[in-house]
């Protein structure tokens, strides 16, 4: 196994990395927590899809603010989406603001691609975001390249409290890395620092070294320290092991995706928890535990929790055979993917409500020269 922010190789063990990364689980105490101040408990929650967390009661009993973001690499797929979902849910139920930051040049520097690919990814990849519906009040959408000479003051100020070694030692860097790369995280870190208080960070398990550098800065800098809540990865077609890919397409599906595109990638690259034959199937039933297709349903297609436990009986029992399984979960793509694409044509109508909310961007920029 061997995680950094811009590469996940191997099977991922989520109890070594909470290990390794000194999280703590996300618990039914913290569960409990989270009740008592939300209408109803996530699903993503209640299925420990986000699984672990710094501090996360220290924001649930304070007043906090939410920042996550994108590096555009290219097109999105399922497995980008899903904590923008969970981070909206998050805003809905606090009613606070939400930071995200499109990290173009982050990508520029660790990718092969040219800056105008880059640039034309992170137009569309905001797009996506912006059509999950975002409190457009209190959500402000930057890229890092646009909107640098903001930002630049307070990265100056982080940089200068972390040394090289640090870098090179959380982030696994080597001496054929570019310099570019070694100044980044003090530029990922700087939303951090948007508001005096809290921050509560929504992301994959991957971008977690930049939140430890922060934890280990911020207080000296006079802010506090960042709080994260964790996330699994949605695991790849081809199997249990590891995350999606960009540059595989058979391991992913994407939001520009067909109908059609769709059906042939599940039926032709899921991994089945079946067996062999119909016959052993009725008699044997499936294991839905490597089965990637319920696995999928699980993690976000299927938020009934009856209806999941139905699609589980059946498939353990043999009623429910392979390619039934899979069906349910193409029909749920596509309606959710449907339903999508038509939120990302009205949010052309207002996208750029997030990308100039003159109010967050003042509230910054008081935070970081005041």
């Amino acid at each position: 196994m061997e995680i950094t922010p811009w590469e996940v190789k191997g099977e991922v063990n989520y109890e070594k990395l909470i290990k390794e990364f000194g999280l703590k689980i996300i618990d039914n105490e913290i569960l409990k927590s989270f009740e008592k101040k939300v209408k109803n408990l996530h699903f993503l929650l209640k299925r420990k899809i986000f699984f672990a967390h710094r501090d996360l009661d220290v924001c649930l009993n304070n007043d906090f603010y939410l920042y996550t973001g994108r590096g555009p690499s290219g097109p999105m797929h399922i497995g980008h989406i899903i904590p923008f979902y969970f981070t909206k849910w998050l805003q809905e139920e606090f009613k606070t603001n939400v930071y995200i930051e499109i990290t173009d040049d982050e990508k520029f520097l660790v990718k092969t691609n040219s800056y105008e690919e880059i640039k034309n990814f992170a137009n569309e990849n905001i797009l996506d975001i912006a059509a999950i519906g975002f409190d457009r009040n209190r959500t402000f959408i930057f890229r890092d390249t646009e909107y640098i000479k903001n930002i630049y003051p307070l990265a100056l100020k982080i940089a200068k409290k972390i040394n090289f070694n640090t870098i090179k030692a959380v982030f696994g860097l080597k001496s054929s890395n570019n310099i570019g790369i070694i100044f980044f995280p003090s530029i990922q870190m700087v939303p951090c620092f948007f508001e005096k208080r809290y921050c509560l960070i929504p992301a994959a398990v991957d971008q977690d070294p930049y939140w430890r550098l922060q934890r280990d800065i911020a207080e000296k800098l006079g802010y506090k320290k960042s709080c994260q809540i964790h996330g699994k990865f949605l695991p790849p077609l081809i199997g249990l092991k590891g995350k999606m890919s960009t540059s595989l397409p058979t391991t992913a599906i994407f939001l520009n995706e067909d109908e059609k595109s769709i059906r042939n990638k599940i039926y032709k690259h899921a991994f089945s928890g079946g067996q062999p034959s119909v016959e052993l199937h009725r008699k044997l039933g499936g294991n839905p535990d490597v089965d990637v297709s319920f696995q999928w349903l699980y993690f976000f297609f299927e938020e009934d929790d009856n209806k999941l436990k139905k699609i589980e009986e059946d498939y353990r029992s043999g009623k429910l055979l392979t390619g039934e399984l899979k069906d349910i979960l193409i029909e749920k793509i596509v309606k959710f993917l449907e339903k999508f694409r038509e939120e990302r044509d009205k949010a052309k109508n207002y996208v750029d409500d997030y990308l100039y909310n003159g109010k967050l961007a003042q509230l910054m920029w008081e935070t970081i020269f005041e």
